[in-house]
C-alpha cells in the first residue's frame, strides 16, 4: 500500500485507516520512541520487541537474517535428501508464518496500549479534539440530548475486558456504538481517563450544541469553541456544559391517555432521580456557597498583615495539658524553673 506521493504508507497510518479504526489517533513516532511512555508495557505484550519494530517500520537486523539463513542451509544439508528433505523444509518454514501472525496481533495490542497514553498527552488530546469537532465519534442516541457529540471511552484499562463505548457529556452516560464494526475495538485502547480529561482540558466547548450546529459554527468561525462572558463558571465548568441533557423537561415521563403513570405503579418510572438536576445550577457551586456562609469567620481569622492567622487551641487548655504532661514525666527530685525543689 502506498500514498499519493509514492512513499510507502507507514504501519500506523495503515492501522488507523482500517475499517472500524476511525476512533484512533495517529500516535507520533517521537512519542513511541520515548522509553518513558512505554514503561510497564513489556510485561503486557508478547514478543514486545518484534511488535515495536513492526509499529515503527524497523526492518530486522541483517546480521540476524544472515544467521538464520546459514542455520537453514546447515540443517538442510544435514537432513535427508528426496521427499523427506522437502517435507523437513516445509516444517521448518511453517513456524515463521505463525510467528508473523503473533507479531501482528501483538503490534495491535501494543499500539492500543500506547494509544491509551497518547490521547491523554497534549499532542494526542489535541488530535482527538479535532476529530471531536468534525463529529468523527458520532452523536448520542438519546433523544433529549439533541444529538450531542460523544467521546470514545473504555470501561476498563485492562485489555480484553470490554469493548469501546461512547460517553455523552450531555447526559453523562455511556452507550454502545451504533455500528457493529466498532464492537470489536478494545475499550482499553481509550481507557477511563480520556473522557473526563477531555472535558477538563477544553471547558470552552459548547457541548449543548448538536453535531450539525457545531459543524456550522466550525465552518463559520474556524472553531466550535464559544466563550460567553455572561455564562457563569461553576467549579471550573461553564454552566451550560453541566449535563445539559438532564433536568426538568429532559426526562421521559410515560403517560396513558394523557395521565402520568405513577411511580408506585407496576409499569411506572423508576430511578428518575438519576437524571435529575437542580433548576438553578448555581446551587452546585459549593465553593461559592461555602465562601458566602463562612465569609465572616474567614475575615476574623486574618492577621494584621492580611495573612490568614493560624488557628490554635485555647491557651488555658494548652497550659493545663503541659502541666499534666510534666507531672507525669518528672522525677520526685526534679527542680522547677524557679529553682525550688518539687514536692515529693
Amino acid at each position: 500500500m502506498s500514498t499519493s506521493s509514492g512513499n510507502p504508507e507507514s504501519w500506523i497510518s495503515s492501522f488507523c485507516s482500517l475499517l472500524g479504526h476511525e476512533y484512533f489517533a495517529e500516535v507520533s513516532e517521537e512519542f513511541i520512541e520515548d522509553d518513558f511512555n512505554l514503561t510497564g508495557l513489556q510485561t503486557q505484550v508478547p514478543m514486545y520487541k518484534e511488535a515495536l519494530e513492526m509499529i515503527l517500520d524497523v526492518d530486522p537486523e541483517e546480521d540476524d537474517l544472515d544467521e538464520d539463513e546459514d542455520d537453514e542451509l546447515d540443517e538442510s544439508a544435514d537432513g535427508q535428501s528426496g521427499i523427506g528433505g522437502r517435507q523437513y523444509g516445509g516444517r521448518r518454514h511453517s513456524p515463521l508464518a505463525s510467528d508473523l501472525s503473533v507479531i501482528e496481533s501483538s503490534a495491535e495490542l501494543l499500539y492500543g496500549l500506547i494509544h491509551q497514553r497518547f490521547i491523554c498527552s497534549r499532542a494526542g488530546i489535541q488530535q482527538m479534539s479535532e476529530k471531536y469537532e468534525l463529529g468523527h465519534f458520532g452523536v448520542c442516541p438519546r433523544t433529549n440530548c439533541n444529538m450531542a457529540r460523544t467521546l470514545p471511552v473504555g470501561l476498563s484499562d485492562i485489555p480484553g475486558e470490554d469493548t469501546v463505548k461512547l460517553f455523552c457529556p450531555s447526559c453523562l452516560d455511556v452507550y454502545v456504538p451504533p455500528n457493529s464494526r466498532f464492537q470489536t475495538v478494545d475499550g482499553a485502547f481509550f481507557g477511563r481517563t480520556f473522557g473526563a480529561l477531555f472535558l477538563l482540558t477544553f471547558p470552552e466547548y459548547d457541548i449543548s450544541k448538536s453535531g450539525a450546529e457545531a459543524l456550522t459554527s466550525l465552518h463559520r468561525s474556524g472553531s466550535s469553541m464559544a466563550v460567553d462572558e455572561n455564562n457563569p463558571v461553576i467549579n471550573g465548568f461553564h454552566a451550560r456544559n453541566i449535563a445539559p441533557g438532564l433536568g426538568r423537561d429532559k426526562i421521559y415521563e410515560p403517560r396513558i391517555y394523557g395521565f402520568r403513570v405513577s411511580e408506585r405503579a407496576k409499569s411506572g418510572p423508576r430511578m428518575q432521580w438519576l437524571r435529575s438536576k437542580p433548576d438553578d445550577v448555581t446551587e452546585l457551586d459549593e465553593a461559592r456557597r461555602f465562601a458566602q456562609e463562612h465569609g465572616d469567620s474567614d475575615d476574623e481569622n486574618e492577621g494584621a498583615n492580611g495573612r490568614p492567622a493560624t488557628r490554635r487551641r485555647p491557651a488555658g487548655n494548652a497550659r493545663l495539658r503541659q502541666q499534666q504532661r510534666r507531672n507525669q514525666n518528672r522525677s520526685p527530685t526534679s527542680v522547677e524553673a524557679n529553682g525550688a525543689e518539687s514536692e515529693l
